[in-house]
């Protein structure tokens, strides 16, 4: 069983939804959710915020977060999650923000590196920091992978 299939069959037997905030996905995550046959009855929806305006205007990530902080941090990721939870009304947010490549990376945030969040209820927010060594389009999919693996060891610990 795939892990989309693992998250919608346990979101399905509880009635809880889930939603996505993607930046150097693209995407990607909302779309392997979708794959599944049924997935409407618990994916409410996914925002691509790439530019740093729409996710302060969508995802309420705040202005100061990224001017101290930056795009590709654990808090814009953090927020980005909560942000998208809200907007949502969804049980569970996924969000990724990164640095997918082959260029924008620097000594202090490298190509690779993403944070990965999942919010979830009780004030439940998780972040993890990874760096991938891969091309662009795999570090994508490596992102994408680690968030459906971050919710679904969050869905199964809860």
């Amino acid at each position: 069983m795939t892990l989309e299939q693992e998250i919608g069959q346990l979101l399905s037997q509880v009635g809880q939804t889930v939603c996505t905030a993607e930046s150097c996905t693209g995407g990607l995550i909302a779309s392997r959710i979708t794959d599944i046959a049924g997935s409407s009855a618990y994916m409410l929806g996914g925002v691509v915020a790439y530019s740093n305006a729409v996710k302060q205007q969508l995802l309420n990530v705040q202005e100061e977060t990224l001017i101290t902080h930056g795009a590709v941090s654990e808090l814009t990721a953090r927020e980005m999650a909560l942000g998208a939870r809200a907007l949502f009304g969804a049980d569970y947010a996924m969000s990724v923000t990164g640095i997918a490549g082959p260029s924008g990376g620097t000594d202090e945030k490298p190509v690779g590196l993403t944070y990965i969040g999942v919010a979830g209820p009780a004030g439940l927010v998780i972040v993890e920091r990874h760096i991938w060594q891969g091309d662009r389009l795999a570090n994508k999919q490596s992102s994408a992978t680690a968030a459906l693996q971050l919710l679904l060891n969050t869905l199964t610990s809860a």
